[in-house]
């Protein structure tokens, strides 16, 4: 027989699934610790956007229970929509299949890979089979369904099938044994729940670990976060074989309907341009297209102007769940200062949307010899692994930190310091360096971006970091003016026999600041906090300050005249008269804290924040007045040596 045919018998389909049994580690599966971790993360990741996509405000239970010394049973439960019958064996089953690969908007999962997987690792590493149960809420019963995946033809062989009766109006419940290793710590099960609750802060989610700890992490925002909406592909974000694949399968009879219908941001006007600009006839057909006129459509797209995509496609979690996620789960470090979050605005690589955001936190308890911690997300979900090949850490590293009052050797790498980066990448598209989602690719355009909102918060700890100076320098000159200068006027008067003068004007032409302070008394689980406010400037004040308080934790009145915002989180007093040397203290208190209370962080609106030590200028992300003074100083100053 010829050596050609009989290569040629050896010649056999592969299906997807059997490639990913013998391929496990491109999806994340390459040792026992990340694939615990993966398996959460894919169930997890699943629920919250089921959740999101019904509008519900997520309940996720996480049970991991040690079966044997390598071998653990791992549970997640939810409260989404569930999944209907007849679906429950393609969704868990089979590879590559789910509803969102063709959508175009930001999902946490994308290519009907994830849950898929978790299924497969289970029955390979310990040949059980996955139980899952699922109920819809116009089904008086839920379906029960233990599901093995048959690799060869990549379809679930379901094992068993059968109605029960379960106390929850809709949900889906997943459970699989799989072996792994639970560690605590660093890339850990807890670790990556508790970064998706920072993210995620319209969620409840708790864990029970193999030990028995239970650990709850409750929501801080008790809104449904509204769903990215579907768009068209932008005609910048297609390759030559996708648009190929797009005229082949359009329902289109013409090539000017084509392009508008089937594509974002053509008008009628637009693919005329097109048209004219390719060289083709708008009455086309555009199944009858060869290889030759798709790369002149192609490279017409390129040269005809075309707005960028739809923003509506993207869902940035937004200045204030930032800051209420990390104060939510980050409280008990009780940091000194929290950024105004930055959201960019949007903008595109390829043709595809893209927003970034990020958020400090800084001070506290976190360790100030150790580097910073950068917690690293795209569309909502947290980034483990391979830190070191990601372009979000890439961007940390690429900012010199010493500008902005950090330690960093050489003026590259991770800086030291008390300091917690939070990067969140969302995108239709996210350019992953692999199957197994663990780091991002260094795309111009989004290392632009990160570049500009690294800075940009960057900004506000120097600012921060020279108020917390400046403070530190005036209080002792706030000692010798209140103490000693009327004691040497004291003695000076009785010496010459002369009335004792009024310092007033002194005082206020020496200190000219307006100087708040608190004092916190702390009774177990309690804290009483008094504000004291001084005007030591030689002009009558009027302003609004705000105290940032933790969620939930007020307890009784605000006094005096104070107002309690909860959905903001924030006391308020608006003091309408203050004369010079006048001083007014503020008492409010707080229940149920964690620990030992940290000092609280207080804004001012209404008055120069320049000469006021003690409070910041009013966040941006309460709608009102952005921060100013320094930060646009420092920010003339960096743009000023760039351009040098």
């Amino acid at each position: 027989m010829d050596i050609a045919e009989e290569l040629a018998k050896k010649q056999k389909e592969i299906s997807v699934a059997e490639f990913f049994e013998k391929n496990k580690q491109i999806l994340g599966f390459d040792s026992p610790q990340k694939s615990l971790v993966m398996a959460v993360k894919e169930a997890v990741d699943n629920s919250l956007d089921a959740c999101e996509e019904a509008r519900i405000l997520p309940e996720i239970y996480v049970e991991i229970i040690r079966v044997d010394k390598d071998e653990f049973q791992l549970t997640v439960e939810d409260n989404g929509p569930g999944i209907v019958r007849r679906e429950v064996p393609k969704v868990f089953g089979q590879f590559l299949y789910g509803s969102r690969f063709h959508s175009v908007r930001q999902t946490r999962g994308q290519q009907g890979i994830g849950i898929s997987a978790v299924v497969l690792y289970s029955q390979l590493t310990t040949g059980k089979p996955a139980r899952i149960v699922s109920k819809i809420s116009n089904e008086d019963v839920a379906y029960y369904f233990e599901i093995m995946i048959d690799t060869i033809k990549n379809r679930a062989n379901v094992l068993k099938e059968e109605p029960i009766i379960v106390n929850k109006k809709s949900g889906v419940k997943i459970q699989v044994n799989l072996k792994g290793k639970y560690v605590k710590g660093k890339q850990s099960v807890l670790e990556y729940l508790q970064n998706t609750a920072i993210v995620n802060p319209h969620a409840t989610i708790i864990f029970s670990d193999p030990d028995g700890l239970k650990i709850r992490f409750e929501r801080a925002w008790n809104t449904p976060v509204e769903p990215p909406k579907e768009t068209k592909p932008h005609p910048l974000g297609v390759e030559i074989g996708e648009l190929m694949q797009m005229t082949s399968r359009t329902g289109a009879k013409k090539l000017k309907t084509f392009l508008t219908g089937d594509f974002s941001r053509i008008s009628d006007h637009l693919a005329q341009e097109i048209c004219n600009v390719s060289g083709l006839d708008c009455n086309l057909d555009p199944h009858s297209l060869k290889l030759d006129d798709l790369k002149r459509l192609h490279e017409a797209f390129k040269k005809v102007k075309i707005l960028p995509p739809s923003f509506e496609s993207l869902s940035p979690i937004g200045e204030t769940l930032i800051k209420k996620g990390l104060k939510n789960v980050l409280g008990d470090l009780k940091p000194s200062f929290y950024s105004i979050p930055v959201t960019r605005k949007p903008s595109v690589y390829s043709g595809n949307p893209f927003v970034v955001e990020v958020g400090l936190v800084y001070g506290g308890s976190i360790p100030h010899d150790e580097q910073v911690k950068v917690l690293r997300f795209a569309n909502r979900v947290p980034l483990l692994y391979q830190a070191g090949s990601c372009a979000l850490t890439r961007a940390v590293e690429n900012i010199d930190w010493r500008k902005y009052g950090l330690e960093q050797r050489g003026g590259e790498g991770l800086p030291v310091g008390p300091m917690i980066v939070l990067i969140h990448l969302g995108s239709t598209r996210i350019p992953y360096t692999s199957e197994a989602k663990e780091a991002v690719a260094e795309i111009p355009e989004i290392m632009d971006e990160l570049d500009l909102a690294l800075k940009e918060s960057a900004r506000q700890i120097k600012a921060f970091l020279i108020k917390k100076e400046v403070k530190a320098k005036l209080t002792e000159k706030f000692f010798l003016v209140q103490k000693i200068l009327p004691k040497i006027a004291e003695k000076s008067s009785k010496m010459l026999n002369k009335d004792i003068p009024n310092l007033d004007p002194v005082i206020t032409k020496i200190m000219n600041v307006l100087w708040i302070e608190e004092n916190v008394k702390q009774d177990g689980k309690n804290a009483v906090v008094d504000v004291n406010v001084s005007n030591f400037t030689p002009e009558v004040k009027n302003f609004t300050l705000y105290a940032d308080i933790p969620d939930g934790k007020v307890d009784g009145k605000i006094m005096p005249f104070g107002e309690y915002d909860e959905n903001k989180d924030y006391i308020k007093w608006y003091i309408s008269t203050m004369r010079p040397m006048e001083k007014i203290t503020f008492n409010f208190r707080l229940r149920d804290l964690k620990g030992e209370y940290g000092e609280t962080v207080y804004y001012i609106e209404g008055t120069d924040p320049v000469h006021v030590v003690g409070a910041e200028p009013l966040p941006g992300d309460w709608n009102l007045e952005a921060l100013k003074s320094i930060i646009e100083e420092e920010e003339e100053e960096e743009n000023g040596e760039e351009q040098v």
